[in-house]
């Protein structure tokens, strides 16, 4: 590892501490047992009334303490779960990191049972009247707080002492990923020796359920919550909201060896394109999933025939899946049969911001492990897409290099190329 500079001359960006937090458990090691054995998280939802709904069942976190205190807390709980796990990992002072932080995040609104609370609370006059009566007398501004953009980054940066003016960002699905890149692009610019980047999402809300249903974007599956979210599989019909967080601490390979930090894995390549063809939709040809998967590999300077395994996006639509097909088998051609591809998302259902970086973390942990997840439910294979999807049973393999996609809605894409080891 004597090389510290990648093929256009920039630090090599190291991994060296993460953290994991989804429906499976708290902690790496037991999210990669769950994950290995084929274990799902997906369950009824018990936090809020369903009735009358068509989709009844998610991937939350209901084992946390703010898991009932609205979508702003339990995201911050979960970010500081994961990346007090990274930052220990790491061997850094978690009171003192010296880097700065990006935080991926969903789009912060009041809880449903806040605006209940503060229509309930006025007198007179209409809906949108009584709201803002209320709001101006609030003895506090805690409501206020949770209901802005910025405050979960904020409340984050203040607790682990991060440097500068903390990131927060929003790119749909591709949103974990984005936040990777960011940091790995402040270190390769030599802004700092290391940053943290997290992924966190805790909106499994009511209005969220309610909100993918009306686009037909959900499973209906609920009979059977473990079955419901099965990727690539012929019937499948929707994915499945869920809620997790995974962190990274990303560090330039000079800094983490010269202060001895075990090198977790590599990230060698990050590229993204943006789509406007529809808010919803991904543009039928996949045009821009196939652009940022060749921009993430050229950013590598890697061949087509340099990855070993695809952490797909895989989010069990019929659209979406068939898409992630298209793309792959235009850029790897033939070689595509045969490369295995397996979804994370078949077990933690889909985690929305957070789903990028909670699959680099187990892209990571693949190559460390020597294990490839396997996309459980496969049990009807659909001939319009022949993948190797590592069917219902983890697999043992050398993995040296790993492709994760995030492909999200509004066409915001995003992919990671990582390595085990500097190449």
């Amino acid at each position: 590892m004597a090389k510290h500079s990648d093929h256009l001359g920039r630090p090599i960006v190291a991994v060296t501490g993460i953290g994991v937090v989804t429906s499976l458990g708290v902690g790496k090691a037991d999210n990669w047992a769950a994950l290995t054995s084929g274990k799902s998280g997906i369950h009824p939802i018990t936090r809020f009334p369903v009735e009358h709904l068509n989709t009844r069942i998610a991937g939350t976190v209901d084992f946390l303490p703010s898991s009932n205190k609205g979508a702003s807390a339990l995201t911050y709980e979960l970010a500081e779960i994961s990346a007090r796990e990274a930052i220990a990992e790491a061997g850094l002072d978690a009171d003192n990191f010296d880097g700065p932080l990006f935080l991926a995040s969903p789009p912060v609104e009041l809880d449903w049972r806040e605006r209940f609370s503060l229509y309930n609370s006025g007198k007179d006059g209409n809906a949108a009247d009584r709201l803002l009566t209320v709001a101006r007398n609030l003895p506090t501004l805690e409501i206020f707080e949770t209901s802005q953009f910025g405050s979960i980054a904020a409340r984050l940066a203040d607790e682990f002492g991060t440097r500068g003016l903390p990131i927060t960002l929003s790119t749909a699905c591709a949103s974990g990923a984005t936040a990777i890149q960011l940091g790995v692009e402040a270190i390769r610019r030599g802004e700092c020796d290391r940053a943290l980047s997290i992924g966190a999402d805790g909106s499994a809300t009511a209005e969220a359920l309610i909100r993918f249903s009306l686009l037909s974007a959900l499973s209906t599956q609920n009979d059977v919550p473990e079955k419901a979210s099965k990727p690539f599989s012929k019937d499948r019909d929707g994915f499945v909201l869920a809620e997790g967080s995974a962190a990274l601490v990303l560090e330039s390979l000079e800094s983490a060896l010269a202060r001895g930090a075990t090198i977790l894995g590599i990230l060698s390549g990050c590229g993204e394109k943006a789509d406007d063809f529809h808010r919803t939709r991904s543009k039928p040809d996949g045009s821009p999933a196939i652009a940022a998967v060749k921009a993430a590999l050229a950013d590598a300077g890697f061949a087509e025939d340099g990855i070993d395994y695809v952490n797909a996006h895989g989010t069990s639509t019929p659209e979406n899946d068939k898409m992630e097909h298209l793309s792959l088998s235009t850029v790897f051609g033939e070689r595509m049969r045969a490369t295995p591809i397996s979804s994370n998302k078949s077990m933690i259902g889909h985690t929305l911001s957070a789903a990028g970086a909670i699959e680099a973390a187990f892209s990571l942990l693949t190559m460390r492990e020597g294990i490839i997840p396997p996309t459980i439910n496969y049990d009807n294979r659909d001939p319009a897409i022949e993948l190797d999807v590592v069917p219902n049973k983890k697999r043992e393999a050398d993995v040296s290099t790993v492709l994760s996609n995030s492909f999200g809605f509004g066409g915001q894409n995003t992919c990671l190329v990582m390595a085990r080891e500097p190449v």
